[in-house]
């Protein structure tokens, strides 16, 4: 697994995180045309999660995610299956906290290595659920969050009627945190209830082990 990361100061920057099975790689406006490909397939899995159906409606997803990437919110990527050489969706960092520290706090943090990130806004083609990818992707982005921004937690969220999403959250080795009721519009029009999730730093290497057994053994439910 490689990573490249660029950008100093109180964000970060673009980053491509590569394994065996997964490539991910910075959004841009060129993926819309892969991004609907990906979602043309069955869509019963994409009741929680926006998922762009049309070119129009994947270019105004890209220039969302885009727009949060510039105000230092989100960093969003394509996702790449190596084996077929093409993309299968997209995932991001999202809601990333720079905290403000004294600078003789010994909790202070280099410049460019954030607090907390949240992993989410994941959604992939129907055929590439439940695989190796899949699997690896997650392995790769939590790998980047813990080990080279050495973060003190992630959150995974998720839409509390999300049985499937919650229970793969759960399975990495995040403990539920509670709901959070109201929490925004939901991606079906309505009113969402979130159900968070955490991982702290000293949770990582037994949530990393799983990820990994996980890809040795060819069981890749989340």
């Amino acid at each position: 697994m490689s990573a490249v990361a660029v950008t100093p100061g109180r964000r970060v920057g673009p980053v491509i995180l590569e394994g065996r099975h997964a490539r991910l790689g910075p959004l841009t406006p060129v993926h819309a045309p892969a991004l609907v490909e990906a979602a043309s397939g069955r869509r019963d899995s994409y009741g929680f999660t926006v998922v762009p159906g049309t070119l129009a409606e994947a270019r105004t997803y890209i220039e969302s995610a885009l727009a949060d990437q510039a105000a230092g919110r989100a960093l969003p990527f394509a996702t790449l299956a190596r084996a077929a050489g093409r993309v299968i969706g997209s995932t991001r960092f999202g809601n990333i906290e720079f905290w403000t520290w004294p600078a003789d706090s010994p909790h202070a943090r280099p410049d460019g290595t954030p607090d907390v990130v949240e992993i989410g806004w994941t959604w992939l083609a129907a055929d590439a659920q439940r695989t190796a990818v899949n699997t690896e992707a997650k392995l790769l982005m939590l790998t980047h969050a813990f080990e080279t921004w050495r973060v003190r937690a992630v959150k995974l969220n998720t839409d509390a009627r999300n049985a499937r999403s919650r229970a793969a959250i759960e399975r990495i080795g995040a403990r539920f945190d509670g709901v959070l009721r109201a929490h925004r519009p939901a991606s079906d029009g309505g009113i969402r209830h979130t159900a968070a999730f955490s991982l702290l730093a000293e949770e990582w290497p037994a949530a990393r082990a799983k990820l990994r057994a996980r890809l040795t053994e060819g069981h890749h439910t989340p």
